[in-house]
């Protein structure tokens, strides 16, 4: 009887620990603790991520969304309650001031709370408005200084080798797309779905194709509904191709010498848009036998039959 007692007092005391360390952990994947106050990981998250994309740290993010949500607080506060070393609290507080994302009281202990979020995103973007004036400034002097220097590399005359470049993020995609259609002399191709179109769309790299006298043609998924993108477009120069075909497709072919590749998958959501530029000659080559034969498969544009209807 002892035994038995002994055993399920032993098998209680296991359960009861395991099960509420699990109970911990489940709240711990759902739930990140500000102080007290348990705040949705997946939201937090989503506004963490986007103000990383104007240079902030993944801390000066964390004490900004903690003064902003929870109110001013003396800097001990904030150190404790985000579990952060009192010296690099006061170093992220100031940076954030810096910013002029953060205000300080005059009071004894000092209070510092967040700017309301509305300016808060005006100060952050003129702070990258002013960074982007300085670089365009330093460009010229750049370029001067570079030149003085010799180029000491044999390498510079040799024959161009086959090379490829990963592009990640918005910016640099655009920049690498941007830099291929401007320089291009003879031909352009393009093959995406309609969301990818709708992306060029707002970049405003269709606009470059309008009553130009450059060669390219264009495959794509797009649907009735967003035509209008190509309403100042050669017609003739678009093919329209069944979405189950190239919704995991989307490529950019400059004179047959260079391709830019996303990488996407329909399927999964990517929080970063990234892509492959090269100029491998068996790679274009591929891929421009899949657009010839795409483009084959309908001998004139069903965008340009229906407007004509």
């Amino acid at each position: 009887m002892w035994v038995l007692v002994c055993s399920w007092i032993v098998l209680t005391s296991y359960f009861y620990q395991n099960g509420n360390k699990s109970f911990r952990c489940k709240l711990a994947t759902k739930k990140v603790i500000f102080g007290n106050y348990p705040v949705d990981v997946k939201k937090y998250e989503e506004i963490r991520d986007e103000l990383l994309k104007f240079g902030l740290t993944s801390n000066q993010v964390k004490v900004f969304f903690y003064l902003g949500k929870f109110g001013s607080k003396t800097a001990i506060e904030i150190s404790r309650n985000l579990r952060m070393p009192r010296t690099e609290t006061y170093h992220l507080l100031s940076s954030l001031q810096s910013k002029g994302m953060v205000m300080s009281s005059f009071n004894h202990p000092t209070k510092f709370s967040a700017i309301p979020f509305d300016k808060a995103m005006v100060a952050l973007l003129n702070a990258e408005s002013e960074r982007l004036k300085s670089l365009k400034n330093s460009e010229d002097i750049l370029k001067k200084l570079w030149a003085k220097i010799p180029n000491f590399g044999s390498s510079l005359n040799e024959i161009e080798e086959e090379k490829f470049q990963i592009l990640r993020g918005e910016n640099q995609v655009k920049s690498k797309i941007m830099d291929m259609i401007s320089d291009v002399e003879k031909k352009f191709l393009i093959l995406g779905c309609e969301d990818d179109f709708l992306r060029f769309y707002r970049a405003n790299f269709l606009e470059l194709f309008e009553n130009s006298s450059i060669n390219f043609k264009f495959l794509t998924s797009t649907s009735e509904n967003a035509w209008y993108i190509f309403d100042d477009i050669d017609k003739s120069k678009i093919r329209q191709v069944a979405n189950s075909v190239i919704e995991n497709l989307c490529f950019l072919i400059k004179d047959d010498k260079e391709i830019l590749i996303f990488v996407k998958n329909s399927k999964i959501i990517q929080k970063e848009v990234i892509a492959l530029w090269t100029n491998s000659k068996s790679l274009i080559y591929s891929n421009i036998l899949l657009f010839k034969s795409l483009w084959s498969i309908q001998s004139e544009s069903i965008i340009e039959q229906k407007i004509s209807k």
